[in-house]
């Protein structure tokens, strides 16, 4: 009933409003009510276009219809209101697809395939052969690369927290890992 009383009212609207009446004389109720009627499917199809989604298509043009009623008084030309309101649209479908690129971007990863008891034991086996060959560093050396692989510190942090210089952070870091890597190598290389 309360719709059918709302397309009543914005027949009636539309209708008081004659087709070549000049739009500087409407009210915001009278503008917002005309120019629903004539340019929504339009406004819908073009914001359909541009987000891939038809309830975010629609409520991008109501946004744009709202925003239009809110400023209809401040409005310079309100013979262009039909370009403010597409240029609405346009700028609303772009928040849009902003929001949703900020959301993919937070969205976690799915979690990964369990791994069978043969990955479990090579993965084992690999993990107890990099500690060993972490354990077999100078201590300096050990320190920098597990601030910097296991804790994320940058140089700067590391250098802070050791009470050394970043060139000597990079020096022991570069230093360990090649230590590391011929650790590890030749471990494989008994294998």
């Amino acid at each position: 009933m309360v719709q059918h009383l709302r397309e009543h009212d914005v027949s009636d609207r539309a209708a008081a409003a004659a087709p070549g009446e000049d739009p500087r004389a409407w009210d915001a109720d009278t503008a917002v009510t005309v120019l629903y009627a004539s340019h929504w499917r339009r406004l819908v199809g073009l914001a359909l276009l541009l987000v891939k989604d038809g309830a975010s298509a629609e409520e991008v043009v109501q946004d744009a219809f709202v925003a239009l009623h809110r400023r209809w008084g401040r409005l310079d030309d309100r013979a262009s209101a039909v370009a403010y309101l597409r240029q609405s649209v346009v700028n609303g479908a772009r928040d849009v697809l902003r929001h949703r690129e900020v959301e993919d971007r937070r969205r976690p990863l799915p979690d990964p395939e369990p791994e069978g008891p043969e990955e479990r034991a090579v993965r084992s086996a690999e993990h107890r052969t990099v500690l060993a060959a972490l354990d077999a560093l100078a201590p300096r050396q050990r320190e920098v690369l597990v601030l910097r692989y296991h804790a994320d510190f940058s140089e700067q942090e590391i250098a802070e927290s050791l009470g050394i210089s970043r060139g000597a952070v990079k020096t022991h870091a570069h230093r360990g890992l090649s230590a590391l890597r011929a650790a590890v190598a030749t471990t494989e290389e008994r294998s």
